[in-house]
């Protein structure tokens, strides 16, 4: 009988400890597969398994004793995991590994196995004690779920890149749409100024004049977007930083000193054309009425993240505002307050002795901003 040999084996391993030996009792009954192999013997063959052992793989006992414990190995076993197997035991130290094993019947299944030398009282390892473990179902789930996460990262980097290519798609569009609306700009403002060179009427050039620089700040505004790399994002003081200084070139004043504080700030594009349309009216007025005659002065412009809102600041120190406070309901006044009304924001005029500043206080709302670094 089978259970008989296993008794005997024990008792013949155990001899020299004792007979009765508990432990190799223990062994005998575990239902825990485990197995004893012989170092002193050539290819350190199998001295001893026990029953569990032999239901967990399919073999007889006669079939397993005298063998190497790697009949249990096959086509897909990890070599890797046979050489740590193979260096614990040339090592003589503890070893526990995940391995892929065969049963007699060709099966696969997953062995937690774990392997310790025995060692005499004189120091000799006289035996290696293995124990195993079926844990196919536990390996199987975390394979499921390792293959589940890279189908799950699969899907992911195909959406992504499904996302970014139809971003990228939607913004070389709209690039095309703002570099067409640029160009268009442009031609209407070639058309004004070859109708501005026809009119002889002081007061219907200059119209015609703020009305270019009005269509100028908004092909600025169309640059800006066509060269930027967010179609949703405009940066106002980018964009403060160009209008300012074409201005003031354009004015061909040459005693005009600007100076600039920017923080680069930014606000939902379809806030940029009101947002430059302010900032073109503040800037063309200032140079237009606050240094008469050719004076010369000092013009200012700040863009700065603030709270909850961004501020934007104009200011000189020319001849400061009329004593009304206002400098009369104009065209551009009108239009400055209606956009501010849009932009549901806060504007000030407040003298600056000398001169004038305005303040806008934009509601970030839809708007963001970074630090500079």
């Amino acid at each position: 009988m089978e259970a008989d040999d296993a008794w005997h084996l024990t008792d013949r391993l155990g001899a020299e400890h004792g007979r009765g030996d508990p432990f190799a009792a223990a062994i005998r009954a575990t239902r825990m597969a485990m197995l004893i192999t012989d170092p002193r013997q050539s290819d350190n063959p199998i001295v001893f398994v026990n029953d569990a052992f032999l239901r967990m793989t399919g073999y007889s006992r006669a079939e397993v004793m005298g063998r190497n414990c790697r009949l249990l190995q096959g086509e897909d076993t990890d070599p890797d995991a046979v050489g740590q197997i193979r260096d614990a035991i040339a090592a003589k130290r503890d070893i526990a590994v995940d391995i892929l094993n065969y049963r007699k019947d060709g099966s696969q299944f997953w062995n937690a196995l774990y392997v310790s030398p025995v060692s005499s009282d004189e120091g000799e390892t006289v035996y290696f004690f293995a124990s195993q473990l079926d844990v196919t179902d536990r390996i199987d789930a975390l394979m499921q779920t390792r293959n589940e996460k890279l189908h799950f990262e699969r899907e992911v980097e195909k959406r992504t890149r499904q996302l970014t290519e139809a971003l990228a798609a939607k913004t070389m569009l709209v690039h095309e749409v703002d570099h067409r609306v640029k160009n268009n700009l442009q031609m209407i403002a070639s058309l004004l100024t070859l109708q501005t060179r026809t009119i002889s009427d002081p007061d219907a050039k200059a119209s015609l004049k703020s009305m270019l620089a009005r269509v100028e700040a908004l092909g600025t505004v169309h640059k800006r977007l066509y060269q930027s790399n967010d179609v949703q994002r405009f940066d106002v003081a980018a964009f403060a930083q160009e209008l300012a200084v074409d201005l003031v070139r354009g004015s061909g004043r040459q005693g005009i000193e600007l100076d600039v504080d920017l923080v680069p700030v930014e606000v939902a594009v379809e806030q940029a054309p009101p947002v430059a349309l302010v900032m073109n009216e503040l800037l063309t007025n200032a140079l237009k009425h606050a240094f008469p005659r050719d004076a010369g002065g000092r013009l200012s412009v700040s863009v700065k993240p603030e709270g909850e809102a961004i501020r934007i600041t104009i200011a000189d120190d020319g001849i400061g505002m009329p004593q009304d406070g206002a400098g009369g309901r104009t065209f551009g006044k009108r239009l400055i307050e209606s956009l501010v009304r849009q932009l549901n924001a806060d504007i000030a005029w407040h003298p600056a002795n000398p001169g004038t500043r305005i303040d806008i206080r934009l509601p970030v709302g839809g708007t963001g901003h970074r630090e500079s670094t």
